[in-house]
C-alpha cells in the first residue's frame, strides 16, 4: 500500500522467494522518520524488488526514482507498479547489478537527495556501499541514506562521510537514516 499522492495503489509482489518485500508498517515507519514528505529532489532506490521504496518517495514529493534490480522477475514488476502510478516519466529502471549502476552515475556526475538500499539480508554490503556513495559524491551535499537490513550488520559508532540521523529496530530488520557529513 502507497501513501501521498498514490494513495491506496496496491503495488505487485515480486513472484517467487528471491526478494523480501518491506512490509507495509516499516515502509510507513521509514518514510516517517524522513520526512515524511519531500520538496522535489532525485531519489535512488537500489535492489529495488517492487520499486516499493522509490514509489513511495515519489508520492511523497521526490521528482524522479531511478530505481535498480539485477532481476528480471523483479524488473517485471517493478515496471508493472509504475505503471499503476500512471506517471512513469517521474522513473527510471535500470536491470544492472548495484555496483555496475553506481559507477555508471558517478560517470555521469550524478546526485542523489535520497538513496534507499534494502539488500538481500544474506548478502549485504551496506557499509563498503556507504563508503562508495561517499568517494563517487553520489549524495547530494543535504542528501540523506536510508537503509534497511537485517539485525546482523553491526554498524559502527561512525560512518566516514555520514552522520547518523535515526536507528530503529523492527522485528528481524533495522532501520538506520543517514546525512551526509558536511564536515567531511
Amino acid at each position: 500500500m502507497i501513501s501521498g499522492n498514490y494513495r491506496g495503489r496496491r503495488l505487485i509482489p515480486v513472484p517467487g522467494n528471491q526478494t523480501r518485500p518491506t512490509a507495509d508498517k516499516v515502509k510507513e515507519s521509514m518514510f516517517n522518520m524522513l520526512g515524511p514528505y519531500f520538496d522535489g529532489g532525485q531519489a535512488l532506490d537500489l535492489y529495488a524488488g517492487t520499486g516499493a521504496l522509490g514509489i513511495e518517495a515519489v508520492s511523497r514529493g521526490m521528482d524522479h526514482a531511478t530505481l535498480v534490480d539485477k532481476q528480471y522477475a523483479a524488473i517485471k514488476t517493478i515496471k508493472q507498479n509504475v505503471e499503476l502510478t500512471k506517471e512513469a516519466d517521474k522513473f527510471t529502471i535500470l536491470k544492472q547489478p548495484v555496483a555496475i549502476a553506481l559507477q555508471q552515475f558517478a560517470d555521469e556526475g550524478k546526485q542523489f537527495d535520497l538513496i534507499m538500499l534494502d539488500p538481500p539480508y544474506a548478502k549485504q554490503e551496506v557499509l563498503a556501499q556507504l563508503q562508495v556513495f561517499a568517494e563517487m559524491h553520489l549524495l547530494a551535499p543535504d542528501g540523506v541514506v536510508m537503509l534497511e537490513t537485517g539485525l546482523d550488520v553491526d554498524y559502527p559508532e561512525t560512518i566516514p562521510g555520514f552522520v547518523k540521523r535515526r536507528h530503529q529496530t523492527y522485528g528481524v530488520a533495522q532501520v538506520l537514516i543517514l546525512e551526509a557529513d558536511e564536515g567531511e
